[in-house]
């Protein structure tokens, strides 16, 4: 049985993997989830922003977190567990997607704020989105909060607070890849919150920094690549080797870059140039990303991140 909040960790938000005739690939899925587990993290994120989860349908989905779950429990630390994206336009189909995923072998469910209609997602609006959600789904629900993704919307530290309050041990956490570490700080330390709760930081060129500030862990798009390195920097840094973390901080603040402007087509391309699987494929519309994307400087630093993984 899964812990009430995620254990601090580091998180995969796994990408999703296709044939080139956009069917799942499933059998690299499977190659992808292992060198994860075997790597240490804490757990992984399935459909979240990186896992295409628009492109899929809703027995895709399923089929996704069952494989993924299934290696997981074989490959994986005890105690690792599975979080699974269930954000959708309305609250009907959010709470759908939170039953299945729970059917489907999921431990958690981690909800994006809604945008349809952007004008009309007010904060009592999304005050009662959240509470109808994490009162209906039979898994405990993580605040997703990326403004990026969803026409701006942004919650501040004031309603994670509140919704956490008034929802102990159902909101039981929250992704922040909005990257307000002073608001990352603030939910970690609101002596509202009672009940366990995990704040995580949500990209990798900021997870040192979250977790001075008293974050969970991570939930990066990085840790794809490099998932021994971020395990070794929370090593490092329970260790009390801040001097050590730091080091290995700017490294991956320096490959986040790289990663992140390439988009979850070019993390994909990144893991068949550097690790020889995945084909780099993503559904329509979204472009593959060529090879000249890794050239010159790019090439020689992901080299030697990737040296590095394969040290430690």
């Amino acid at each position: 049985m899964a812990p009430i909040c995620p254990p601090r960790g580091v998180y995969t938000p796994v990408v999703a993997f296709f044939h080139e005739d956009e069917t799942l690939d499933l059998e690299t899925l499977k190659v992808h989830v292992t060198r994860l587990a075997e790597a240490g993290v804490a757990g992984l994120v399935i459909q979240g922003s990186n896992g295409e989860a628009p492109h899929l349908l809703h027995s895709e989905r399923k089929e996704v977190i069952a494989t993924a779950s299934a290696v997981l429990k074989e490959k994986g630390k005890p105690g690792a567990v599975i979080i699974a994206g269930c954000g959708a336009p309305s609250t009907r189909e959010t709470i759908q997607l939170c039953q299945e995923a729970q059917s489907s072998g999921a431990d958690y469910a981690l909800v994006l704020s809604p945008s349809y209609w952007v004008g009309a997602m007010q904060p009592p609006t999304i005050q009662k989105f959240f509470t109808d959600v994490a009162t209906a789904s039979p898994i405990p629900t993580l605040l997703y909060n990326f403004p990026a993704v969803t026409g701006g919307i942004d919650l501040d530290s004031d309603l994670i607070a509140t919704l956490a309050a008034a929802n102990p041990n159902k909101i039981v956490g929250c992704k922040l890849t909005c990257g307000n570490l002073g608001k990352l700080h603030r939910v970690a330390h609101d002596k509202r919150i009672t009940a366990p709760f995990a704040a995580l930081a949500g990209k990798s060129e900021f997870f040192l920094h979250g977790l001075v500030a008293g974050s969970n862990g991570l939930i990066g798009a990085a840790v794809n690549f490099t998932p021994k390195i971020h395990v070794e920097l929370l090593v490092r840094y329970d260790a009390g080797d801040l001097a050590g973390a730091q080091d290995l901080q700017t490294k991956l603040s320096d490959m986040d870059w790289v990663l992140v402007r390439l988009g979850v087509s070019g993390l994909k391309a990144a893991l068949d140039r550097y690790y020889g699987y995945g084909g780099g494929r993503s559904r329509r519309p979204l472009n593959p990303v060529q090879s000249s994307a890794f050239s010159g400087e790019k090439d020689v630093l992901l080299r030697g991140m990737v040296q590095l993984e394969k040290i430690l």
